[in-house]
């Protein structure tokens, strides 16, 4: 695997020896990879193709759920159920044990929310997302009301209960990849139009303030903010120009894992937490890392 070291000792965040391996291939449009910890297997979505894919070590891939309601990113919340950034149906919603469907969120003040697109849970159960408009306008993504409803573009909060959706940003221009540093006291939120990450103190209730321009995304090669993950040490990991781009908790870029075709987002997985499994627009790639991240 290509790399360009930008700081002394990137190696021993991506080792010398670290290769790519592509698990799948031939996706329309591949995004929100997730490890389910207690079976040990990973999903990810193919947006334009509507299916959330299932690929298990040993065994290989599966329909895990078609068609998803263009589903983009997902998660797991602490009780191990997958919980879904619904892109083209423009809702939030949860895979129960029993396999059935529950709708947490698709109203603000009685307003369709506009198009969720990557979503985090913090450990108190509350769910973030961001919520740009961007799949009623792109072909293949959209669902079946185009029509946006929100005076603002930002990231909300659903409290733990499920019962109170509170704005947490609001003047975002295209909001993406979003995580937390490893204590919960920061949210990085990226915004691909403006290829920049910025950060901002949570509050005790859950809400934000502060936020500051935390990296700025450059280089001539494809790729823009995307999917954002951060590892134990709390260095962040972004998509960008040429790949991944790995960010120390200053905001000093320390190198770039360059990831054929165009990466679009990553997750951690496998018992340790060291492997970063990589959706690209048309494949799904793993590769080894030094440190352990953290699941988002």
């Amino acid at each position: 695997m290509d790399i360009d070291k930008e700081a002394a000792g990137f190696e021993r965040i991506v080792p010398r020896n670290a290769s790519l391996d592509r698990i799948a291939c031939e996706l329309i449009f591949g995004e929100g990879p997730v490890w389910n910890a207690r079976q040990s297997y990973l999903s990810w979505v193919d947006i334009v193709g509507d299916t959330i894919w299932k690929w298990t070590p040993g065994t290989g891939t599966s329909i895990f759920l078609r068609p998803s309601g263009k589903a983009n990113g997902m998660t797991y919340d602490k009780q191990g159920r997958l919980v879904v950034a619904g892109w083209g149906s423009r809702t939030v919603w949860r895979v129960e044990h029993d396999g059935s469907i529950a709708i947490l969120a698709s109203h603000y003040q009685g307003k369709k929310i506009n198009t969720p697109n990557d979503i985090v849970v913090k450990s108190d159960g509350a769910i973030y997302w961001t919520d740009p408009p961007n799949a009623m306008y792109i072909p293949g993504m959209a669902g079946d009301d185009v029509q946006r409803y929100l005076d603002f573009i930002g990231v909300f909060r659903l409290s733990p209960d499920g019962k109170t959706l509170t704005p947490v940003a609001d003047d975002f221009e295209n909001p993406n990849g979003l995580c937390f540093s490893p204590d919960e006291s920061l949210l990085y939120i990226n915004d691909t139009t403006r290829r920049h990450i910025r950060v901002f103190d949570v509050k005790p209730d859950g809400t934000l303030s502060n936020g500051r321009l935390f990296y700025e995304a450059r280089g001539d090669e494809p790729g823009n903010p995307d999917g954002m993950k951060v590892d134990i040490e709390g260095n962040v990991y972004c998509t960008g120009p040429a790949g991944i781009h790995v960010i120390d908790p200053k905001g000093n870029l320390l190198g770039r894992l360059k990831i054929p075709g165009h990466a679009t987002n990553f997750n951690w997985g496998d018992s340790d937490w060291r492997t970063l499994f990589i959706t690209t627009r048309n494949s799904v790639y793993r590769v080894r890392l030094g440190i352990p991240g953290i699941p988002g």
